[in-house]
């Protein structure tokens, strides 16, 4: 036999009329309209075939039908409230779930989710530091900070935080032992360190074995912060960040940036994540203050 109910929504009018008296009363305590009230009613009777409630000129009265239902329809009412607060409590128990690349997790970076924690201390983070490209669509993260030269899937909310530029770095301390290369056809011979947190040589390490040989390659780091330091303290050259290390005074910029290695440093969050208030409120807290990071 087919089932004729199928608007569950009615049950919260059927509880009110039953329980104030009329739908002027229950339209009241719904916050709806009375003719909205005493349609619902209607099209509740139709549903179910019963006749709840008797239309009297001081209201409505409750028929044994529908004294009969009630237990069935707090029932329901009770479920519906549980429901809602399991919902928000797994809202609230759910992390913000970020992923990035180690260097990503900068200090700075740190300091503005600091910021934001403090003002919404409901909401808390994971930290997801891996180099591989995490499905946010299918919920393996919530948020991605990304180095990319593909565009990012279209069904993802994007916003681009800067540019990422590489050239040849060297240290003063090996330049002090030798000429630093002035393109790339000079950096046979050299010493080189490379960022290379996983087997698969990255776009950086194969652009240099376009004009080196492997044995060239004296340090090989799986963090770029350590990459980074051997460049600093002169084991080898290496591709660096512009923007990073103009500023190092240590550092000395061999030649021009290299193009094909351009990257857009992207924001990835998937719409599912984007739905949920605390995290929609958390990039646009986020996403302007570590913009102003690469600036």
């Amino acid at each position: 036999m087919k089932n004729a109910f199928r608007d569950w929504s009615n049950v919260r009018y059927f509880l009110a009329v039953y329980r104030e008296g009329s739908t002027l009363a229950a339209s009241r305590k719904l916050g709806a309209a009375q003719p909205t009230v005493a349609r619902r009613i209607d099209a509740l009777e139709r549903e179910l075939g019963l006749v709840l409630f008797e239309r009297e000129t001081r209201g409505f009265r409750p028929t044994a039908l529908a004294r009969a239902l009630l237990p069935q329809a707090e029932a329901i009412e009770k479920a519906a409230e549980g429901f809602e607060e399991k919902a928000a409590d797994l809202t609230r128990s759910r992390p913000i779930r970020i992923t990035a690349p180690g260097a990503n997790f900068s200090p700075r970076m740190q300091r503005i989710i600091y910021d934001f924690t403090v003002a919404n201390p409901g909401v808390g983070f994971e930290f997801i530091q891996t180099t591989k490209v995490l499905d946010l669509a299918a919920g393996e993260a919530d948020v991605a900070l990304r180095l990319t030269t593909k565009a990012p899937e279209p069904d993802l909310i994007c916003r681009k935080i800067s540019v990422a530029r590489y050239a040849v770095y060297g240290s003063r301390a090996y330049a002090a032992k030798r000429r630093l290369p002035m393109s790339e056809a000079d950096l046979k011979g050299h010493r080189f360190v490379v960022y290379r947190p996983d087997p698969t040589p990255r776009p950086n390490e194969a652009w240099l074995l376009q004009f080196i040989t492997p044995d060239q390659i004296v340090g090989a780091f799986a963090e770029f912060a350590l990459m980074r330091e051997a460049v600093t303290n002169g084991q080898g050259l290496g591709l660096l960040n512009v923007k990073h290390s103009e500023p190092d005074d240590n550092l000395i910029r061999c030649f021009d940036p290299v193009e094909a290695l351009t990257q857009d440093h992207l924001l990835l969050v998937s719409p599912e994540a984007y739905r949920r208030p605390e995290v929609k409120k958390f990039i646009k807290f986020f996403a302007p203050r570590y913009a102003s990071i690469f600036k």
